[in-house]
């Protein structure tokens, strides 16, 4: 399951990352059946490497805001969404303790380390007290054979090497599923709200390859 990602490629949004409608049903179905029970209805969210906007625009809050490097951001978003055209890497232009919900998907295997690193330490002072990071990404562990299709991975995580990576700058893992998700919408199977809400449903998750952090600041 491609989602989000923060890419200055110029190409990469025609070519790996097009424009795919079967996404924005995944991702209105997640929020609805997953992700929006987690978001505080007079909070402040927060999307890192916001893509096409599937994500933040489905979420209902009292602020909504998406980060990308990538201009097209602004040709998607709903208009309720702030936009900023910037490296993730950057949070100078938030307040602090404002974020109630920060949210990346495919994201991090895009940066190195001391990019992410220096993420994170951000977070920590832009995050509200109880306010959690929520990280969606390709499991290495179950991806291996896949995880290097996308030219502009850079850094490699496993559910167990991110949670130790998290937990050594600042955060404390408060839930890890290792096999959240399928890795792609290409594939040969339908991508309906009903099969997506069984997935979910099922204790069984044979076609995992993505997995869900979510954490908070120690």
């Amino acid at each position: 399951m491609e989602a989000a990602q923060t890419i200055g490629v110029t190409g990469y949004h025609s070519t790996r990352f097009a424009p795919d409608p079967r996404r924005d049903v995944l991702w209105k179905t997640l929020v609805a059946n997953y992700f929006q029970a987690l978001i505080p209805a007079n909070g402040c969210i927060l999307e890192l490497g916001a893509g096409y906007a599937h994500f933040i625009n489905h979420v209902r809050a009292h602020r909504k805001i998406a980060i990308d490097l990538w201009e097209g951001l602004r040709a998607h978003v709903a208009p309720e969404v702030e936009t900023m055209i910037q490296s993730v890497c950057d949070l100078s232009s938030i307040e602090p303790a404002s974020i109630d919900f920060a949210f990346a998907s495919n994201l991090v295997e895009h940066l190195t380390q001391p990019e992410f690193a220096a993420l994170l330490q951000q977070l920590q002072q832009k995050l509200r007290p109880g306010g959690t990071l929520n990280l969606l990404q390709p499991n290495f562990r179950f991806a291996y054979r896949e995880y290097f299709d996308d030219y502009t991975h850079v850094t490699v995580y496993s559910d167990r090497s991110l949670c130790d990576f998290l937990e050594a700058h600042g955060f404390r893992v408060i839930e890890c599923r290792p096999r959240f998700l399928p890795l792609t919408v290409k594939s040969r199977w339908p991508v309906s709200p009903f099969l997506i809400q069984l997935y979910l449903l099922s204790p069984w998750k044979i076609m995992g390859k993505q997995m869900l952090l979510r954490c908070t600041p120690a």
